[in-house]
């Protein structure tokens, strides 16, 4: 075999490898979503059991996992909207008017750890008493949405050429025209690219929702605690519940990676 050859197949065990340490867990997560409880803990019966779909009945029966995965959906969907209605005029008089020293600040606050702003922030939303709400959850997923969205949109909003502002400026269009009618349909791509990955950050969120949110937004991770008990861990319940929130996400991933890819690609190219 020739070096070309063998550079080949060790390109894809390399490759099988990887992919089998991703997938392994998910593959876990599925064939524990229906087994039953004595064949989780039997180690002879890892690949081999009769399947059943009660866990997938007990999680939404039991445990009542609609409401949170409503509530993740509210707060998802609040956060993302607001992520992007700040962000991108955000990004676009960055890119725009060169605030090369907001950019930088911007990139500072997207590498502080997220634990850093929870403390202040608990201490101000409890001494207003607005804890336990959807605009206090949603806003505390956007202290890294927000930074997000303005440093994957500037490159593309760069990337625009300023003639084809000039020349719908010249046509009569006001600025907000300019940004609504140019700039935002040519960054179609990179919109996509914020919009899920913000929705995603806010869906998987659990140490914020953790420490703000109460009985009524309750989100998806914090409901996962309900299966762990004192004595008792329902294993299977908790590997249905996991897959029926993360199934929708990864669905919806591998639909659109196209845009993640494009649009993180240009974000990593700024400067």
């Amino acid at each position: 075999m020739t070096k070309k050859g063998w550079k080949k197949v060790g390109f894809y065990c390399l490759l099988g490898i990887v992919l089998v340490y991703v997938l392994f867990p998910f593959f876990w997560m599925v064939i524990n979503s229906i087994k039953d409880h004595k064949d989780i803990m039997n180690i002879e019966r890892i690949l081999f059991f009769k399947p059943t779909l009660k866990n997938y009945l007990g999680a939404f029966k039991n445990y009542d996992m609609v409401v949170p995965i409503k509530n993740s959906l509210i707060i998802g969907f609040i956060s993302t909207g607001l992520s992007l209605a700040l962000g991108l005029p955000c990004a676009y008089a960055i890119a725009r008017y060169k605030m090369d020293k907001l950019s930088a600040a911007i990139l500072f606050v997207r590498v502080i750890p997220a634990i850093t702003f929870l403390i202040p922030w608990f201490i101000v939303v409890s001494k207003l008493g607005i804890t336990d709400t959807f605009f206090v959850v949603s806003l505390s997923h956007m202290i890294l949405s927000l930074p997000f969205t303005v440093w994957i949109m500037t490159p593309f909003f760069e990337s625009i050429p300023i003639e084809l502002e000039e020349a719908a400026m010249i046509d009569g269009c006001a600025p907000f025209g300019r940004f609504f009618k140019v700039s935002l349909p040519i960054t179609r791509s990179g919109i996509i690219t914020v919009t899920i990955m913000s929705f995603i950050y806010s869906w998987n969120n659990f140490m914020y929702a953790m420490v703000l949110s109460g009985k009524n937004t309750k989100t998806v991770p914090i409901a996962i605690f309900n299966f762990v008990g004192y004595s008792f861990v329902d294993w299977g319940a908790m590997m249905a519940a996991a897959v029926a929130i993360t199934s929708p996400i990864l669905i919806l991933s591998l639909l659109t990676q196209k845009y993640i890819i494009k649009g993180l690609t240009s974000g990593a190219v700024k400067g």
